[in-house]
């Protein structure tokens, strides 16, 4: 999931919980906004420390081989 994805369920989560008052047989629409919105925000703090590490990861300077000329006779 990416952050797009989180912010996004974020949104929709917040629109179902507060903003939404159609009720719906066998289905609470703001339970379901509230889980969305749990799910959004554990979403964006996984995809920010996967974001930190893969950064820490790129930036580390890559040891150059070592190449040795070839000894002609």
């Amino acid at each position: 999931m990416y952050i797009g994805t989180s912010i996004f369920l974020i949104a929709v989560g917040a629109v179902l919980a507060w903003a939404v008052t159609a009720e719906v047989a066998g289905v609470d629409v703001q339970t379901a906004g509230v889980i969305l919105m749990v799910v959004g925000v554990i979403g964006l703090v996984v995809s920010l420390l996967l974001q930190t590490i893969w950064a820490d990861r790129r930036r580390r300077p890559v040891e150059p081989e070592v190449v040795r000329e070839r000894e002609y006779r």
